[in-house]
């Protein structure tokens, strides 16, 4: 099935990226199975969904982005942003230079419940809100809040040379399967020395590593859904459900089950 285009009108973006306000909000609805083709912006920009899970890549890597969280992009990143279950999105644009402390280089963040409730009351302030208002304060708290936001690992790096992405592709497509580092190498006509020095240097993990990263938030998205956590365990190659809870709990600091309470 082809993918859903939908993005908001190019107006909205204009008027919350060109605003002489530093920070603009903007609310968009998306059916599940939604895709937004490569687009970059001015401003650099939280995507937070108060429903819903969203995928989004960028050359270098994707970021999963589960409910209670969001995803920080850097001013002028090329991305796509994939839907997951039906997602309500708000973005935050923030003027370039705005706040020393915002964060530096794209990533997913922990959106605590102040700044969860700021955003959803900055949907309603309009982007040409005025100086000294009670607007103001509300976006300034804002910027506060983002400034200390906590980062997250729910980041994937991708690796460049396009040998190295047909072995990420295939662990993606099967993430229950080993994908032996030696079967590959031979697939790719490399040795697997050079696999190993290759795939780390590109992402900074070694092959191994970067396949249960990949199985971890790939789970995550299923979790988000609702489906049994043995059953999301098994179908990314655990032996149990305690074996992967013990795993995600080792790499997010809480057991699957307490993840998105």
């Amino acid at each position: 099935m082809p993918d859903m285009i939908a993005t908001p009108s190019p107006d909205v973006h204009i008027h919350h990226e060109d605003t002489p306000m530093p920070v603009a909000v903007l609310a968009a609805d998306y059916p599940n199975g939604a895709f937004v083709a490569p687009h970059r912006h001015r401003r650099a920009q939280l995507l937070y969904a108060v429903e819903g899970v969203m995928l989004i890549e960028a050359a270098n890597g994707r970021w999963v982005v589960p409910p209670t969280r969001g995803v920080w992009l850097d001013a002028g990143l090329e991305h796509t942003v994939r839907m997951s279950g039906h997602v309500r999105m708000r973005t935050v644009f923030v003027e370039p230079g705005t706040v020393a402390h915002l964060p530096q280089g794209s990533c997913v963040v922990d959106v605590q419940p102040l700044l969860r409730e700021l955003i959803l009351a900055a949907v309603a302030i309009p982007f040409d809100y005025a100086p000294g208002s009670r607007d103001e304060m509300v976006m300034q708290l804002l910027l506060a809040e983002l400034a200390a936001i906590e980062r997250l690992p729910l980041y994937l790096p991708w690796p460049e040379d396009e040998r190295l992405r047909r072995l990420c592709d295939a662990i993606l497509h099967a993430p229950h399967e080993e994908h032996a580092t030696a079967g590959w190498a031979t697939t790719l006509g490399m040795a697997p020395r050079t696999l190993h020095r290759s795939f780390q240097r590109e992402t900074g993990m070694t092959p191994g590593r970067w396949r249960q990263h990949a199985r971890l938030l790939l789970a995550l998205e299923r979790l988000a859904h609702g489906e049994k956590i043995v059953t999301v365990a098994l179908d990314h190659g655990y032996t149990s459900q305690s074996a992967f809870t013990a795993m995600f709990k080792r790499h997010f600091g809480v057991a699957p089950s307490a993840f998105y309470g």
